[in-house]
């Protein structure tokens, strides 16, 4: 069995844009190039997954206008990444399109495993990514959760606001976080139908419901965060310097 890791990282990332000292390399840059502690976001995502004995291939989406210098960045400051893991595709316009633009790239039997993970949760841990991956082999589709802490309203949004409409129970509620993991045959299928049906959904494991193949869950992490907002980015900073 192969196991293979999507990162879409072709977003825009503009609720990262007011980051009091956030550095990128460029004016708009992408929130995955923003820096944490000297470092783009990407580039300690990727060491996660490089460090994992399990992974055979990561396959990075970006931007076409990224591609050059996310490269070069790899050459002159991330010597440390083993670069034949590593390749980088063209994403598209939504998450959506640059995981199925990786797919187009991967070789790989049905039972093989795909790994998507966001390109800014640079906190998964090894025994995460493990647990997605015994799990999506067992049972074909697998994400990663944390059970919800606060209680979750339902809604319904007016000219003045929100009115509560119901209670969701919080047993009853995960909140999902990445990697998720399939077995390739699986995603494919779930992709390539949302493809010729011009649905887009806001995950993979939401594509992969809608082909009606079960989701399971595994735990997650509470500091398995996803950077997209300074407050966001505070706290990463801290939880580097705690675990470094």
């Amino acid at each position: 069995m192969k196991v293979v890791v999507i990162i879409p990282a072709a977003g825009l990332g503009t609720r990262m844009a007011s980051a009091p000292g956030a550095k990128s390399k460029k004016q708009g840059a992408s929130k995955q190039f923003t820096e944490l502690a000297g470092t783009p976001i990407l580039i300690h995502t990727l060491r996660r997954f490089c460090s994992s004995p399990e992974i055979a291939e990561i396959y990075v989406a970006l931007r076409a206008s990224d591609m050059e210098g996310f490269a070069e960045r790899l050459e002159s400051s991330a010597k440390d990444l083993p670069r034949q893991k590593i390749r980088v595709v063209e994403g598209g316009e939504h998450r959506q399109q640059s995981v199925a633009n990786a797919m187009t790239r991967i070789s790989a039997s049905s039972d093989d495993i795909i790994l998507v993970h966001d390109a800014v949760r640079p906190f998964v841990t090894e025994a995460i990514i493990h647990e997605v991956i015994r799990a999506a082999q067992k049972y074909g589709a697998a994400i990663a959760g944390v059970p919800a802490v606060d209680t979750v309203k339902q809604v319904e949004r007016t000219a003045e606001g929100a009115l509560i409409k119901a209670t969701v129970p919080r047993e009853r509620v995960v909140m999902a976080q990445t990697p998720q993991g399939f077995r390739y045959a699986i995603l494919k299928k779930a992709v390539d139908e949302a493809t010729a049906d011009g649905f887009v959904g806001t995950d993979e494991a939401s594509l992969v419901e809608r082909s009606g193949h079960e989701v399971v869950v595994v735990m997650g992490s509470p500091r398995n965060i996803k950077i997209t907002t300074p407050a966001d980015l505070e706290l990463a900073e801290f939880y580097l310097k705690v675990t470094s």
